[in-house]
């Protein structure tokens, strides 16, 4: 017996846990999972469909795991793996969190209104105009590359 329970107090910290790549920030629930690999980069990079606007660049590949991550678990729901790069050119780490923070937000508030068609590696890179910009111009910018690469 734990002395929780021997006073009486409930032990919460394992309802708190949850997985950071599944999840963002306080408990809430993600769409799309991160591309941890450098290689699914690499191929994105060099045969995915490309599009570049003013603030940013997107980068779209069927992901070949999807088949096997379907007949794994048939009732999952399948999603789309994204992956962010912001480089130096950017700014400090202050400019990069916020780039990072705001095409983030920008790929969730698009996906919930117009749903993105699933089963894709997406890598969204900022470039350098992205600086002092508003989250509705980001947000068209990647609606826009997005529907250009046929994902919308």
């Amino acid at each position: 017996m734990t002395l929780c329970e021997v006073i009486g107090v409930f032990d919460y910290s394992a309802y708190f846990r949850y997985d950071k790549r599944n999840q963002i920030g306080r408990g809430r629930p993600v769409k799309y999972r991160a591309i941890c690999e450098n290689h699914l980069y690499s191929k994105a990079y060099k045969k995915g469909a490309r599009a570049v606007t003013s603030t940013v660049a997107v980068y779209v590949l069927p992901d070949y795991k999807k088949h096997a991550l379907m007949k794994a678990n048939p009732e999952k729901k399948y999603i789309n793996r994204v992956g962010l790069t912001v480089g130096k050119r950017i700014g400090g780490a202050v400019a990069r969190s916020r780039a990072k923070r705001i095409i983030r937000h920008a790929y969730r508030n698009i996906d919930t209104a117009t749903p993105v068609k699933t089963g894709h590696l997406v890598v969204i890179v900022a470039r350098e105009g992205i600086d002092g910009k508003k989250t509705q111009d980001i947000e068209r910018d990647l609606r826009y590359a997005l529907r250009k690469t046929g994902l919308l």
